[in-house]
């Protein structure tokens, strides 16, 4: 198991940036493939992106790619999310999750359903 909590979020206009960070407890950060979710008010989480244990494969939902960048720094039990770009519907909560991985290439599924921990999220608000 390994603890999860998400910072760096704000209220930020249409274009702006963003970089959330996720730092996650325990020895065993790097036995885990990540990924970064999101939710609005009145819908289901939704994925947004995922990396692998070693961070050398990403993968995106579509309306994020090439604005959104995730990453890994496993010496510092962290995972970030640069958010550029931004649009209004890019406001929700956005939480990190992890996924237990064997493999250090494998990318963690888009369903929220098959990660088993969770941090407490934080909030984007993008302005018009």
């Amino acid at each position: 198991q390994v603890q999860l909590a998400e910072s760096g979020g704000g209220l930020v206009q249409a274009g702006g940036s963003l970089r959330l960070s996720c730092a996650a407890s325990g020895r065993t950060f790097s036995s885990y493939a990540m990924g970064w979710f999101r939710q609005a008010p009145g819908k289901e989480r939704e994925f947004v992106a995922a990396i692998s244990r070693s961070g050398g494969n990403t993968y995106y939902t579509d309306s994020v790619k090439g604005r959104f960048t995730i990453s890994r720094d496993n010496a510092k039990n962290s995972v970030y999310l640069q958010m550029n770009s931004l649009k209004p519907e890019d406001t929700a909560v956005y939480y990190c999750a992890a996924y237990s991985a064997y493999y250090s290439s494998t990318v963690p599924p888009s369903t929220p359903s098959r990660y088993g921990d969770w941090g407490r999220g934080t909030q984007v608000t993008v302005s018009s």
